[in-house]
């Protein structure tokens, strides 16, 4: 029963950044989730369809992650989203200043990049596993659970 607990409490500290949070944070502020949007693409319905995108991959990929209902599947999306994020808004290299000022928003949007490439990869392995077995099942089961609270015989308590 601890192994259930501790595996649930992973997944929900992964998950975490997004459901409640940002989830939160998106509808309580959509106004500026939209205009933060609006700096990757100036359109501003195509913004604010982003937003509603990513709310509700935030919302519906961790509850999949979180209950183990296709969380291969959700936590594969949830890593796509991870690197899409970081590319759209965590673009170190664009203010100039990442080698010429330690507190200058390069690095602090680098440190995000990474934050989110990071984060992208601890969803993958939920995704394919850690051996090569494992990212095979994925690839001819890709909607099936994981069955990440599912004790194996061999510990299994009597």
């Amino acid at each position: 029963m601890l192994a259930v607990a501790v595996a649930v409490a992973i997944r929900i500290v992964l998950v975490m950044l997004f459901l409640p949070f940002s989830a939160a944070d998106k509808i309580l502020n959509f106004r500026g989730a939209v205009g933060q949007a609006r700096q990757a693409v100036a359109n501003r319905a195509l913004a604010t369809a982003l937003i509603f995108a990513g709310l509700l991959i935030e919302i519906f990929m961790s509850l999949g992650v979180v209950t183990g209902i296709a969380d291969r599947l959700c936590a594969l999306v949830l890593g796509g989203y991870c690197g899409v994020t970081a590319l759209l808004w965590k673009q170190f290299w664009k203010p100039g200043d990442f080698w010429t000022s330690n507190g200058g928003q390069g690095r602090t949007l680098f440190w995000d990049f990474l934050k989110n490439f990071s984060l992208g990869a601890g969803f993958l392995l939920i995704a394919c596993g850690t051996r090569a077995t494992s990212v095979e099942h994925f690839l001819t089961h890709p909607l099936a659970s994981s069955h990440p609270y599912r004790m194996s015989q061999e510990h299994a308590s009597p």
